[in-house]
């Protein structure tokens, strides 16, 4: 698990998914700061993720980069200390171009209840399952070769 959570911090623009309407809705986000399992994210109560994500917590991440990728999934939280708020602006030259003061913004994080490794360079590849609410890992089964 730790190799996919490495790959994360050092490939840390996602695609994030949403949902509204039931239909999916995904665009490319950057993990901020990320503490363990837990990623944390920031974007404006002005656009349509902000209100998608208050309709429906449920979210999708995935990265990758030369032939490997992690997807998340897990549940957006909103309650995030004004200290990390704070650190996320500061270290991100992104938002400081965008915005005057980290308080414009709005700060969520996600604990990570499940998360897929792949990396298909080696033969066989390496295929990975953790869900993380049960504690439990396993290998993803493709076609007939793994188990």
């Amino acid at each position: 698990m730790q190799t996919a959570l490495d790959f994360l911090k050092q490939n840390n623009e996602v695609a994030f998914a949403t949902c509204e309407g039931g239909l999916p809705k995904i665009r490319v986000f950057q993990i901020m700061k990320q503490e363990g399992t837990v990623l944390y994210f920031a974007t404006s109560a002005k656009k349509a993720v902000y209100r998608q994500l208050h309709q429906n917590p449920d979210i999708e991440i995935l990265s990758m980069k030369d032939n490997i990728s992690v997807r998340c999934s897990g549940q957006v939280n909103f309650h995030v200390d004004d200290d990390i708020k704070k650190w996320i602006f500061d270290n991100n030259s992104v938002l400081s171009r965008l915005y005057e003061r980290y308080e414009q913004l709005v700060y969520f994080s996600m604990n990570i209840a499940e998360m897929d490794y792949y990396d298909l360079n080696p033969t066989p590849p390496v295929l990975r399952h953790f869900d993380l609410i049960k504690g439990e890992e396993g290998r993803v089964f493709v076609g007939e070769k793994y188990s």
